[in-house]
């Protein structure tokens, strides 16, 4: 690793371990605890849980080494590494993202890193971290974790982390275990919240995003304990981004929230870098992240299996261009779409039994703009009955005005099922036909989650599909670059 002279700074030594691969979407080490998911929940009522938990969380992250870390995490990790690029680069061309990447380009030219699908010179670390958390969030398109914690992986860790790595002249292998480090983090922080910051108005990932972005970056500088908990705590105040969007207007600034977590994360490490100092308490204390952020939450969730769980791989990877709570609903219409040959003038009304925030706060018949239609259970569920959802080009204007998709849309009733929990994204839906047929179908792991995960070939399709607008040899030659990365020896031929 190609670290400043400055950075060298000494490891505490961990006990190593040999990990295996458990249960669909952890892999645990054999010294795991037995009854690790049995611990209590620890909320206000108990001040005492997640005590030092920002320190542990520090030196637990300077500790990973590339070495140890198990075959499927990194395989997990290059898997969303690749698919991220993808994403960014279909996100390039987008109005909103366009804005971004002008932005960066007249605030920090004559840098090392490259904004990905935008072409051009480069531009300092922290402006293509920005540009490239937009672009992979531009359109719905970037990975997620399950069970859901509010965290984007791939669109928090990989731009800031490759914006660093490009500026320093680093490895792949350097690449991968500050995604994994930073994944460790900031996944146990996005658990910790119980989803509750969203409850509170907050989108989940800007808020996350930023620890798990200043930890990766924090990596590649080679951070003592000292400085990785210092770059979280600083973290901790540049956190944001609401809500008000999914009930509003203005639904470009959603994809700015993943751009600002990943630039906050370069600007927190470089500020520790230089021995700026921010809280060490900064997640579990009285005003610390959890407590203000959100209105319930698990303070032992930052610690839990520490060291004996890599949660990286419950990240999962979308096939559609639409929100996470839209997947199982559009799995289970192509399927029945698929076994009795319906199409849309067919159907006289649709039911989506799933949890409540589906029928909450992604039930929405009419929405106004692509970005509300993306977001919209309903909307969804109608143009997959019509178009390809695979291809993200099927979500464009001309399906928001799509009359026949629009009349479905407000055929579809989305419903809470009692006692479902609020993490639960299987759905039942049952298509009624205009001939009095009634067709069910129940899904609750859509193809690219961990109990389903994306093979070879299905995380290869997403990428060229993405990338098809570009020439399609170079674009292979990128995918194969990309699941190969820890071999690289510098990352500057990831650009585009």
């Amino acid at each position: 690793m190609a670290h400043d002279d400055t950075q060298h700074f000494g490891r505490p030594a961990v006990p190593r371990q040999v990990a295996t691969v458990a249960a669909p979407g952890a892999v645990t080490a054999p010294a795991a605890t037995a009854g690790a998911t049995e611990r209590t929940h620890a909320g206000p009522a108990n001040p005492a849980a997640g005590r030092d938990a920002t320190r542990r969380l520090a030196d637990y992250a300077v500790a990973i080494r590339y070495e140890d870390l198990p075959s499927a995490v990194i395989q997990r990790a290059k898997d969303c590494i690749t698919d991220t690029v993808g994403a960014i680069i279909y996100g390039a061309d987008l109005p909103w993202s366009q804005m971004i990447i002008a932005y960066a380009r007249t605030n920090a030219a004559g840098g090392n890193s490259f904004i990905l699908g935008a072409g051009g010179d480069p531009v300092r670390a922290a402006s293509a971290a920005l540009a490239n958390g937009a672009l992979a969030h531009a359109f719905e398109l970037d990975n997620l974790t399950k069970p859901g914690s509010g965290v984007h992986p791939g669109a928090t860790l990989l731009p800031p982390a490759l914006a660093v790595a490009q500026e320093h002249g680093m490895s792949g292998r350097d690449l991968v275990t500050a995604f994994v480090t930073g994944a460790e983090v900031m996944i146990r922080i996005g658990r910790a919240t119980k989803h509750t910051n969203e409850a509170r108005g907050f989108h989940a990932p800007g808020t996350t995003g930023p620890f798990g972005a200043a930890v990766a970056v924090g990596k590649l500088r080679n951070f003592d304990a000292e400085r990785m908990t210092n770059a979280l705590g600083i973290a901790g105040s540049l956190a944001g981004g609401l809500l008000e969007f999914a009930r509003s207007d203005g639904a470009m600034v959603k994809r700015l929230h993943l751009g600002r977590a990943a630039e906050g994360g370069v600007l927190a490490a470089f500020l520790a870098a230089e021995g700026f100092t921010g809280p060490s308490t900064v997640l579990e204390g009285h005003y610390g992240f959890l407590r203000v952020f959100c209105s319930d939450y698990d303070l032992n969730e930052l610690t839990r299996a520490l060291g004996e769980t890599y949660l990286t791989t419950t990240a999962m990877i979308k096939r559609f261009a639409c929100h996470i709570t839209a997947h199982n609903p559009i799995e289970a219409t192509l399927h029945l779409k698929e076994e009795h040959g319906f199409s849309g003038a067919d159907i006289a009304s649709i039911a989506v039994l799933g949890n409540e925030r589906m029928a909450r706060v992604n039930n929405i018949p009419a929405p106004a703009d692509v970005m509300l239609a993306q977001y919209s259970i309903p909307f969804s569920v109608a143009l997959c009955v019509y178009r390809d959802p695979r291809d993200p080009r099927a979500f464009d204007d001309s399906a928001v005005r799509d009359p026949e998709i629009r009349a479905l849309a407000q055929r579809v009733a989305v419903l809470a099922a009692e006692g479902q929990a609020s993490g639960d994204l299987a759905c039942t839906l049952t298509i009624t036909l205009k001939d009095g047929r009634e067709l069910t179908r129940r899904v609750t792991d859509f193809r690219g989650t961990p109990e389903r995960p994306l093979d070879q070939a299905g995380l290869r399709e997403k990428f060229m599909l993405l990338t098809r607008h570009l020439d399609r040899s170079r674009m292979e030659h990128l995918f194969e670059r990309l699941q190969r990365v820890e071999t690289e020896r510098d990352l500057d031929w990831i650009k585009v």
